[in-house]
């Protein structure tokens, strides 16, 4: 007898004519009237999940794989109908041609019989173009009825940070809504949207996904109409805008959360928030300067950045919400301070010694002796096999070539990985002539900022005291 799997699928929970249950209940009755074995292991049910995309069913991507095991786990993959394996002919082709040609194996709809001569192959390529033509269709129903839907106020997405959904419709969060209160009265009062951001992390709340607050998550609440009654829907599908001020709003049914006015003042404050800050836009071109990618918060880690003025750096988490700690310094007060740093680094004592602890060779955690000495113990063991009798010769002969093989192959990485020895005084004769260059008034930022990286790992600035930890790579 010959084993078979069997694949079940439903997109939603209505269809209780192919509920798993029923699908799994005549794919059995099929297996027995054919004289296959279905094993429970091999029974493979993705529940709710649309057919159009096969990345996107987990049990399917497992069958796939069991499928291609040596020897082939199953002759037969049963069905309740073709649809149920795919809704699109692209992957449909692909994964039954896989199927036949390459493991062997057999897709079988039990409700769509096909006979044995070449008709079938028409007959299933117009099975399965159907099936696609039913689900683009349906996704297009589907689309027409939620815009239909949304037209007359209704609730076609998931409710926002400060609602909950209650029979249907948008319901004021007891918890959420007096924070987005909260949100635009600090806003009005002259609150920066990132301190804003800061606030609310550091009360431990978090955003509707469970995420941290950032300034586009607080402008985006600030922006929202659904908090004075709308609802809102991009008009394209597109959500490359964050903040959707393009997008079709109509009147919502739900309680507003914020009052007209205060909606009005917030949007008009941000209007002359940009009018003010439009002078410093950023150009095309990026921003040179001669720490660009060295400097580093020693709060978080992240990278200071330019601002927008390209007068200061600051955290670049800072300025997302994501960091407390304002790291906020003049760039040109900042060059002098790795100057002068760099500067009493070479005229101290134990120079040379910091430089070497702050480079240790990364070869000493190298897994590559373990590997070694695992590849060694393997020679043991198939030469005590062999003399065991339990390996011939010519297998003993063969393990060892293929252990050996793999031993010179190792020894060479680890030869290969060994650090050369390394000149300090040479390292520090090419920091004293970088420092030329870095002083040198007719020298680029471009060209400081890459003599920088060539003796500098980073760079680690500390706020509120000022100072600065040089790290320094050979």
């Amino acid at each position: 007898m010959k084993n078979a799997a069997a694949y079940i699928r439903v997109s939603t929970e209505d269809q209780t004519e192919f509920s798993p249950d029923s699908q799994l209940k005549e794919i059995r009755k099929y297996a027995k009237a054919h004289d296959l074995i279905l094993p429970d292991e091999f029974v493979f049910a993705d529940e709710g999940i649309s057919g159009r995309r096969s990345d996107k069913r987990p049990q399917f991507q497992r069958m796939i794989g069991t499928a291609k095991l040596k020897p082939k786990p199953f002759d037969v993959i049963l069905l309740w109908k073709f649809s149920r394996f795919a809704r699109n002919r692209e992957d449909s082709i692909v994964y039954k041609s896989m199927l036949r040609k390459q493991c062997g194996i057999e897709v079988v709809s039990i409700s769509e019989q096909l006979s044995e001569d070449k008709t079938s192959i028409l007959i299933e390529a117009l099975i399965e173009a159907m099936d696609e033509y039913y689900s683009l269709n349906l996704a297009e129903e589907v689309k027409r009825g939620m815009s239909e839907k949304f037209s007359r106020g209704g609730v076609v997405s998931q409710p926002p940070f400060g609602y909950r959904m209650q029979d249907g419709i948008f319901f004021p969060d007891e918890t959420a809504a007096p924070i987005v209160q909260m949100i635009f009265q600090d806003y009005l009062a002259d609150t920066p949207v990132r301190a804003i951001a800061n606030k609310l992390n550091g009360m431990g709340i978090t955003t509707r996904h469970g995420n941290a607050w950032e300034n586009r998550t607080v402008e985006y609440v600030l922006t929202n109409p659904v908090y004075i009654g709308k609802l809102r829907r991009s008009q394209t599908g597109d959500r490359s805008d964050r903040f959707h001020e393009q997008d079709e709003c109509v009147d919502g049914q739900h309680q507003p959360i914020i009052e007209q006015a205060v909606f009005d003042a917030a949007q008009a404050k941000r209007a002359d928030v940009k009018k003010m800050y439009k002078k410093y836009a950023r150009h095309d071109q990026p921003v040179q300067f001669m720490l660009k990618g060295l400097v580093r918060c020693d709060t978080c880690g992240a990278t200071l950045v330019m601002s927008s003025t390209g007068q200061y750096l600051q955290c670049h988490n800072y300025g997302r919400g994501k960091c407390k700690v304002s790291h906020a310094i003049n760039v040109r007060k900042l060059n002098q301070i790795v100057l002068d740093q760099i500067r009493e680094d070479l005229t101290a004592p134990d120079f040379a010694s910091r430089i070497q602890k702050q480079n240790v060779p990364k070869s000493a955690e190298s897994p590559i002796p373990a590997l070694i000495e695992k590849e060694e113990r393997k020679l043991d063991r198939i030469r005590e096999a062999y003399e065991a009798g339990i390996d011939t010769l010519d297998e003993y002969r063969q393990n060892k070539q293929r252990i050996t093989e793999t031993l010179t192959a190792l020894r060479e990485q680890l030869t290969e990985a060994a650090p050369e020895p390394v000149d300090i005084g040479a390292f520090i004769g090419k920091v004293q002539s970088s420092m030329k260059t870095l002083t040198d008034p007719c020298a680029s930022e471009i060209i400081k900022n890459l003599t920088l990286h060539t003796i500098i790992e980073q760079i680690i600035f500390m706020k509120p005291s000022g100072r600065i930890e040089i790290v320094y790579h050979l």
